[in-house]
C-alpha cells in the first residue's frame, strides 16, 4: 500500500496520452488573438473545438497535453485568448480551465485560471460524491473529498484539520480521470482513508474552518475553490 503524504494533481500531461487524432487537432488550433487579421476558418476551428471541451474527454486531455508543451509565453497568451472568446462560448468554465490548471505550476498563472474557474461558473456542479477519511495517531482527520465534474472527471479536495482546531493542509486536484480518484484503503499521513458519509465530513470541516476563523488565520485557497461543498444541503439538513 502506497503512503501518499503531499497529495498532488494527476498529470494529465504525464498520464496515459489522448487519442492521436485529439492531439493533433488540439495542436492545430492553438490560440491566436482573436482580433487578429486571419483565416475566419481558423478562428471558427478554434471555438469548436473550446467547444468540444465540454464534451469530449479526449479532447480535454488533448488540451492538457498541448497547453502543458508549451512555453510561458505562449501559455500567457493562450490564457489572454480564453478570457476574450469563453464568455462567447455556451460551455462550462470548467471544461475550459481545468485542463490547463492540473497542468500549470507557475503561482501567477494558476491564480489567474482559479479566477477564471470562479468567475464564470454557470452552470450548477453534478451532485454526489466519495468522501475517504481517516484518523492520524495524533487524533488530525485526512481526508480526501470526490465530487463529479463532468464527463468522467472529477475534482479531488485533500486536507487535514482538527474540528476543534483548524485546518493544517489542504489541496485541490482541479482535474482527475474517475477511474484514477482516491479509493478506499489509500495511506495518507500515517492514517488509512475509508469510506465515510460525505455529510459527517462536511459538518467535521465547517467545524475546522470556524475554529480557523476565530483564530484569525486565512483559509487555504484550495478550500475557497470549493466552497460550494459547504454550501450545500446533504441529507435536506443545512451544514453549520
Amino acid at each position: 500500500m502506497t503512503e501518499r503524504r503531499d497529495p498532488s494533481s494527476v498529470d494529465l500531461a504525464q498520464e496515459s496520452a489522448p487519442g492521436a487524432a485529439a492531439q493533433e487537432a488540439a495542436a492545430q488550433v492553438r490560440p491566436v488573438p482573436s482580433g487578429a487579421l486571419l483565416d475566419p476558418r481558423i478562428l471558427a476551428a478554434w471555438r469548436e473545438w473550446l467547444a468540444a471541451l465540454a464534451t469530449d474527454a479526449e479532447a480535454a486531455i488533448a488540451a492538457a497535453h498541448v497547453y502543458g508543451e508549451l512555453g510561458p509565453e505562449a501559455r500567457d497568451a493562450w490564457l489572454d485568448v480564453l478570457a476574450e472568446d469563453a464568455p462567447k462560448l455556451q460551455v462550462p468554465a470548467v471544461a475550459i480551465y481545468a485542463p490547463l490548471l492540473s497542468v500549470e505550476s507557475d503561482a501567477a498563472r494558476r491564480a489567474r485560471i482559479e479566477v477564471a474557474l470562479e468567475a464564470g461558473e454557470r452552470t450548477p456542479r453534478p451532485t454526489g460524491g466519495v468522501a475517504l477519511r481517516g484518523v492520524t495517531v495524533g487524533g488530525d482527520r485526512v481526508v480526501a473529498l470526490v465530487t463529479p465534474l463532468y464527463l468522467r472527471f472529477v475534482r479531488v479536495l485533500w486536507c487535514r484539520y482538527l474540528p476543534e482546531d483548524g485546518i493544517t493542509w489542504a489541496r485541490h486536484d482541479p482535474l482527475v480521470r474517475a477511474e484514477e480518484a482516491p479509493s478506499p484503503g489509500l495511506l495518507l499521513d500515517g492514517a488509512h482513508l475509508e469510506a465515510t458519509p460525505m455529510k459527517l465530513v462536511i459538518e467535521e470541516l465547517c467545524h475546522a474552518i470556524l475554529a480557523q476563523r476565530r483564530k484569525g488565520a486565512e483559509l487555504p485557497p484550495s478550500l475557497q475553490l470549493c466552497a460550494d461543498l459547504f454550501d450545500a444541503h446533504l441529507e435536506g439538513d443545512p451544514l453549520p
